[in-house]
């Protein structure tokens, strides 16, 4: 299917050129700010990681400088710059945005499709931040991040994919060239020294870029309602796995990992659940055998139950989330990375 698709992906490719070389000229224009802005983005359809890396960014930096947060807002309802309060919902912001939000009420966490606008906008403000991450505007060319870092997944690293229809790339291979530092996302839990010089042979980065690997971990299971609340989890036998993300497979395969039987119902990434969709849901989870049993789901999708109609509907059955977190396997690689980012911000604030 893909090699007759491949004609469609070869047009998109020269008009996504055209626009890169017209920005590389100066043609069109980018703008750039003069405060420390640090963009996590990635050239493929999702699935790269890039909400637990921008938590790794913020955690690294709040407690040292005034941090912001700028994203789009994917999927959100409403349009400009919205700036999140303690009033904000998942339609205003868009589900990452909030997860941001709820996670971290000591920053600063903006949406707005034009990023250069949404900076300004930032800067405004009367706690003016130190320092903004801009959470997949990797492609968004109008904008000049400070650093630009760039996801990949282990398991589909772009050098081996190709532009959609085709494939999963939204942007082409050449794109990278702009990244400071590459980031192998979501690695096995053991990476052998050969399979790692193997990547980096793939990947063939510029002396100047740096490449980096990161695993994906997935944090205590925390109940998110009254009833997972009276549940001793270690007694729990079944569960029912339902979210709307990118890649929910290694979510999977962990849970396996921990529990007896394990039932899933998968959505589309961002998807915005119907009431259709929640009684499919419910009766899923009734249907599972068993009496030690609990539904689970992502922070992202708990971010848009949470703020819906639909999530009384869960009071009667016990609810968890699993955050995830990413880890540098290598501790000498961690290091590099902190120390990137903290000589960034410390030179340019």
């Amino acid at each position: 299917m893909s090699r007759l698709l491949a004609p469609i992906a070869w047009i998109y490719a020269i008009v996504l050129t055209i626009r890169h070389k017209l920005y590389d000229w100066g043609l069109l224009k980018s703008e750039k700010f003069d405060i420390p802005t640090i963009c996590v983005g990635n050239i493929a359809l999702g699935g790269t990681g890039k909400t637990p890396h921008t938590e790794y960014l913020i955690r690294l930096l709040k407690d040292k400088v005034n941090v912001a947060v700028l994203s789009r807002g994917y999927g959100r309802k409403s349009k400009g710059f919205v700036l999140a309060d303690d009033k904000a919902t998942y339609q205003q912001l868009g589900d990452e945005p909030m997860q941001y939000h709820s996670k971290f009420s000591d920053i600063a966490v903006a949406v707005d499709e034009d990023r250069c606008e949404g900076v300004r906008r930032l800067m405004d403000l009367e706690k003016q931040p130190e320092v903004i991450l801009l959470d997949d505007a990797f492609q968004h060319r109008r904008i000049k991040p400070g650093l630009n870092i760039l996801l990949t997944e282990y398991y589909n690293v772009y050098k081996k994919d190709m532009l959609v229809p085709a494939g999963h790339l939204r942007d082409v291979k050449s794109a990278a060239k702009r990244a400071d530092i590459i980031i192998v996302s979501k690695l096995p839990t053991v990476l052998l020294p050969y399979d790692k010089q193997e990547l980096l042979g793939i990947i063939d980065a510029a002396p100047t870029q740096k490449v980096l690997f990161t695993s994906i971990e997935f944090d205590k299971i925390t109940p998110a309602n009254d009833m997972a609340k009276s549940i001793v989890l270690q007694d729990a036998k079944s569960i029912y796995l339902f979210c709307g993300i990118a890649n929910p497979y290694p979510l999977e395969d962990y849970l396996k990992r921990k529990f007896n039987t394990i039932i899933t119902n998968y959505y589309k990434d961002h998807h915005d659940y119907t009431g259709q969709d929640i009684n499919v849901i419910l009766d899923g989870f009734n249907n599972v055998i068993g009496k030690n049993k609990i539904a689970i789901t992502t922070e992202k999708d708990l971010m848009r139950l949470s703020n819906s109609e639909f999530i009384r509907k869960f009071d009667n059955i016990p609810l968890f989330t699993i955050p995830i977190e990413v880890y540098f396997n290598d501790k000498e690689e961690k290091n590099i990375f902190n120390n990137l980012i903290l000589n960034y911000v410390g030179k340019n604030s």
